[in-house]
């Protein structure tokens, strides 16, 4: 901000070059074509600050703040400037970031509570060294302290953040899906609102490590967990929960609602050629999941506790049924029937366990 604010446009587009250059050679080294994106958007982002800066004043490059009303008005303009800063720098990188990844929303990159915290905490900063800058250049030497306790936060949040994440998918980790889905089945109790949680099962996926590496497998992971948010919403909950199993947890969705989002996700990823190998001519392969949905329905009952680990075991139980009956399909069981889809169609009779299924489950679904 002192650089856009106090020195000459033409330096803030510079001066993110000799930044980037250092960073290049001295900390860590990437492909120079993501260098020259994050050195051109530093620098447009600091020269819209320049130029809403000085629109809004009208003062020449390097003026001090008077007293009184002036000084007041240098004030706002920078935190203006500042806010222009961050709104530029957003939205030069979200295109380029969701391009890279689809999946990637604004809020979760960028609109996270934390972030957002973190964001505005570096701009009071900003806004007040800029002014002490401009009073006297002294100003930086107690900048310092305030610099290191910023960067200090930014890594608390990126190590919380990775404590939430699994490493090889970028989804959640089981341990934070089992945390976050126990408040979401508490709310939608004490809510009485329809909820479901699905459990996505790669079929025969023990065959990709086999034959291509577990490498490979990995890679199928991935590309797998990158179709999974396609078809849910933002408050959807997915993580990896162990394996090649994921976890869905689909609030205010009935068992049906559950259903057809579950085979939407099983017929896209049915049809979707997945590149295990950094070979050009390798033949892709294509990969299978099988689904068991369970749902919370009309019995409200809040005592035991442990709606959670019920619902779990109600939709493990459609899991395991709907490999039993081919896989490549998606079954949910309810209290007293089961409904599938998939190599063998649905069915509305209950199945060899179905009926055991525990109390939250949902009502009976007939086939149609």
């Amino acid at each position: 901000m002192p650089l856009a604010i106090l020195l000459p446009p033409v330096f803030t587009l510079v001066a993110p070059i000799f930044r980037f250059t250092l960073t290049q050679l001295r900390i860590r080294r990437v492909p120079l074509h993501r260098r020259a994106f994050s050195t051109a958007v530093m620098g447009l982002s600091n020269a819209s600050a320049s130029v809403v800066f000085h629109a809004i004043t009208g003062q020449r490059t390097g003026t001090a703040p008077a007293i009184g009303s002036p000084a007041t008005l240098w004030l706002f303009a920078v935190a203006v400037a500042a806010a222009t800063l961050w709104i530029v720098n957003t939205g030069l990188l979200f295109p380029a970031i969701k391009g890279s990844d689809p999946t990637t929303t604004l809020r979760g990159a960028f609109l996270a509570r934390e972030s957002v915290q973190n964001d505005a905490a570096e701009s009071c900063v900003a806004v007040l060294v800029t002014l002490g800058i401009a009073v006297t250049p002294l100003t930086i030497l107690f900048a310092f302290p305030f610099v290191t306790l910023l960067q200090r936060s930014f890594r608390h949040v990126q190590l919380v953040n990775a404590s939430r994440v699994d490493t090889k998918t970028g989804l959640l980790n089981a341990g934070t899906w089992e945390r976050e889905a126990a408040t979401e089945v508490a709310r939608a109790i004490r809510t009485h609102t329809s909820l479901a949680i699905a459990l996505i099962d790669i079929d025969h996926f023990k065959t990709v490590n086999d034959s291509f590496g577990h490498l490979a497998g990995d890679r199928a992971l991935r590309t797998v967990a990158r179709a999974l948010p396609i078809y849910l919403r933002e408050y959807d909950l997915v993580g990896r929960f162990g394996g090649e199993e994921f976890a869905l947890l689909l609030p205010q969705s009935k068992a049906l609602d559950a259903y057809r989002v579950a085979e939407r996700i099983r017929t896209h990823i049915g049809s979707m050629p997945i590149t295990v190998s950094d070979d050009p001519d390798a033949e892709p392969v294509r990969l299978s999941i099988s689904i068991g949905v369970a749902a919370l329905g009309p019995r409200w009952d809040s005592s035991s506790g442990a709606q959670l680990t019920e619902l779990l075991a109600a939709a493990d139980g459609a899991l395991y049924q709907a490999k039993r009956d081919g896989r490549n399909q998606v079954c949910v069981v309810t209290e007293n029937s089961r409904f599938g889809a998939g190599a063998h169609g649905a069915t509305g009779a209950p199945a060899d366990g179905a009926a055991k299924a525990p109390g939250p489950v949902t009502e009976s679904i007939q086939a149609s």
